[in-house]
C-alpha cells in the first residue's frame, strides 16, 4: 500500500526527483523552498555509510565542532572537585556540583544535555554508568567530556560542538543548522561533517566509507548530494 502524504508534502514532493544529485549550494537552496511550515526547520544530514555493524571495529562515534552552532540550546551539567566549583559556576554550565551532583544523578534527576567531568572525579562518576549510559550521557575522555580544562570545555560545547555516532544500522543523522542560517552558515557545519566523517575511516573498511549523503529539512523532501562536488 502506497504511503499516503498529507497536501503540504504532497504538492512539496510533486516533480522532486530526490535520487537527482545536486551540488551542495544547489541543494541548501532548493530544500529551504521547500520549508513552509509553521515552526523553524532543521536542515538535516543523513551519511549512508560502509559500515559493517556486526564488526567492533567498524563504528563511528566522535565529535564535530559546528562554526555555527546548530541552533539549539545545549543545557550542561560540570561534576568536578569542590575546588573546582568555581570555575564550573562561571564558565556557562547551568549546573554544577560535586558528590551532590553525583548522588541527585543517580536518584534519576537528569536535566541537562551534555554532563562534563573532570579526570579526578571519574571514578566515582563511573557508578552511574547504569543511569547515564543508556542516555548516552556518560563522560568520555575520546568526546571532550573528561577535562580538566572546564572553561574551554564548556565554551566549546555552547559554541557548536556535538557528539555524532552511527545508528543501529551503521548510518549517521544529525542536523546542522536551522533553515533560517545563511546558506553559507549551513554550507559551513555540513562542510565540518564531512571532514571529520571522512577522517574517521575505520581501517578495515576496503573502497568508499561513504556511500551517498542526503539532506533534508525536517518536515520536507530529500535532497542527493553529489559528492564530486563537496
Amino acid at each position: 500500500m502506497a504511503k499516503k502524504h498529507s497536501k503540504r508534502y504532497s504538492a512539496l514532493i510533486k516533480g522532486h526527483d530526490k535520487n537527482k544529485e545536486l551540488a551542495l549550494p544547489e541543494a541548501i537552496k532548493l530544500l529551504k523552498t521547500k520549508s513552509n511550515t509553521k515552526f523553524t526547520e532543521s536542515m538535516e544530514a543523513t551519511f549512508f555509510l560502509n559500515i559493517d555493524k556486526a564488526k567492533t571495529d567498524q563504528n563511528l562515534r566522535t565529535v564535530v565542532d559546528l562554526p555555527n552552532g546548530n541552533g539549539r540550546k545545549v543545557k550542561v551539567a560540570v561534576i568536578c572537585g569542590n575546588d573546582k566549583l568555581n570555575e564550573a559556576k562561571s564558565s556557562g554550565a547551568e549546573i554544577s556540583g560535586s558528590e551532590d551532583l553525583i548522588n541527585e544523578i543517580n536518584s534519576g534527576k537528569i536535566n541537562f544535555d551534555v554532563l562534563i567531568s573532570t579526570p579526578d572525579m571519574m571514578a566515582k562518576v563511573g557508578k552511574l554508568g547504569k543511569v547515564l549510559g543508556p542516555k548516552g550521557l556518560m563522560p568520555n575522555p575520546k568526546l571532550g567530556t573528561v577535562a580538566k580544562d572546564i572553561k574551554s570545555t564548556v565554551d566549546a560545547i555552547k559554541k557548536g560542538r556535538i557528539e555524532i555516532k552511527c545508528d543501529k544500522d551503521g548510518n549517521l543523522g544529525l542536523s546542522i543548522g536551522k533553515v533560517k542560517f545563511s546558506d553559507k552558515e549551513l554550507s559551513e557545519n555540513f562542510k565540518s561533517v564531512y571532514e571529520v566523517v571522512s577522517k574517521e575511516k575505520p581501517t578495515g573498511i576496503k573502497g568508499n566509507f561513504i556511500n551517498s549523503i542526503y539532506l533534508s529539512t525536517t518536515m520536507g523532501p530529500s535532497v542527493k548530494l553529489q559528492l564530486s562536488s563537496i
